[in-house]
């Protein structure tokens, strides 16, 4: 066995609170994997890096994105599946260099989330590891359902029937999770956040096909009947959250059901939306954008389980910065303690992705995807934003290339 030994670096591992001075770390180079950890004297290796007393932590996992989609740029129904693989590509790119080294996908036309995953490892393109929905499941006329909807946006399901065969297909086109509209949207011209679009027995039927193949259930669910619908038909996250309430946050802690609060979908389009985009979007996120933070603070004081994402490719929420301000608006925003942040971004995530055992921290048999920062994060998380920070996947530094 060859290894690389990084020596002289304060390390958060992901599991243990805070950033241990004089540590070390050693990477089996055969499998990527962390073969062991420690402080003081470091071992003899084949290989050495001096990491000259910076920070490492675990590579960031942003839980909820749409590759086929351009921050500034609202037009994703008119691209082609050409097009749209393009823009994926670039914003894997993106993410990559932000220092997410794991995404999970929920919802891209024409499945291309699927395809850039299954193809990544044939064709090596620089990318985070990929957890991809497929297209997501929408109840006609709901979230999803576009005035010009085609086959290749989403499946259109209106019964448990229908959507027991749409989750079937899913799977069967290569769906590592589920994605489906639980509630009306922000982005959407037909709804509202506050409508139910699915009945429980609807969303039932998915939770029962997906966890009988050992698979999760993301719900985008904004108001709060769509919230404890979702909830009770037994969904393994909540996405955005905005009228959650203390009893389903009770349950939420209760159940280890992980919340995915994209903050920065809706701060992007209040900062920067007036006059460049529909008004009925400004219109909608300014109305909830005051009830959504403060339902975030009470959900982080009530013990809910946070995941980050971001809904990158929303307006002005794009796949370079957009990571960095959400857990900046984590912090500043929703009042959650940094080393909270770094554990949302890290091994919570890594346990809602159901890739914890070999990924979200730095201990012997893990994958080694880690981060090299100047500052230190706990002191201030902006220290995310470092530029050329570097970024390792199993070991082999992908960013800035050598």
């Amino acid at each position: 066995m060859t290894t690389t030994l990084y020596t002289h670096l304060a390390l958060f591992d992901g599991e243990h609170d805070g950033f241990t001075p004089d540590s070390w770390l050693t990477v089996d180079d055969a499998t990527g994997k962390v073969a062991a950890t420690g402080t003081g004297t470091a071992p003899t290796a084949d290989t050495t890096v001096d990491c000259d007393g910076q920070y490492v932590m675990p590579g960031m996992m942003n839980c909820h994105v749409h590759l086929g989609s351009n921050a500034h740029q609202l037009a994703a129904s008119e691209r082609s599946e050409a097009e749209t693989t393009l823009l994926a590509l670039q914003n894997l790119k993106d993410l990559l260099e932000s220092g997410v080294t794991y995404v999970r996908n929920l919802s891209t036309d024409y499945d291309v989330d699927v395809k850039l995953r299954n193809a990544q490892a044939e064709y090596g393109f620089p990318a985070p590891h990929v957890v991809a929905s497929g297209r997501a499941m929408s109840a006609t006329g709901g979230h999803g359902d576009s005035p010009h909807h085609t086959g290749n946006e989403s499946y259109l399901v209106d019964s448990p029937d229908e959507m027991r065969h749409a989750v079937r297909q899913a799977f069967k086109n290569g769906a590592d999770v589920i994605k489906i509209m639980a509630t009306g949207g922000v982005m959407s011209v037909a709804d509202s956040p506050l409508d139910a679009e699915f009945t429980k027995e609807e969303m039932a039927v998915a939770t029962r096909e997906a966890h009988a193949r050992r698979r999760k259930v993301a719900a985008h669910a904004q108001g709060t009947s769509g919230i404890r619908l979702a909830l009770e038909a037994g969904v393994d996250s909540i996405e955005h959250g905005i009228f959650l309430d203390e009893e389903e946050a009770e349950f939420m802690k209760d159940h280890q059901v992980y919340l995915v609060p994209t903050l920065n979908a809706v701060e992007g389009i209040v900062e920067h939306g007036a006059g460049k985009i529909p008004d009925y979007m400004v219109r909608k996120a300014s109305d909830f954008a005051q009830a959504f933070f403060k339902n975030m603070k009470m959900a982080v004081k009530a013990g809910v389980p946070f995941a980050t994402g971001t809904d990158a490719g929303t307006p002005f929420n794009d796949f370079a910065t957009g990571y960095w301000d959400e857990l900046h608006l984590l912090v500043h925003k929703v009042g959650m303690a940094p080393q909270d942040v770094l554990y949302a971004a890290t091994r919570n995530s890594a346990d809602l992705l159901g890739v914890s055992d070999e990924y979200g921290a730095l201990t012997a048999g893990k994958y080694a995807d880690f981060l090299v920062l100047r500052e230190n994060p706990l002191d201030d998380v902006d220290a995310v934003r470092q530029a050329d920070k570097q970024v390792y996947q199993g070991g082999k530094r992908v960013y800035p290339r050598g």
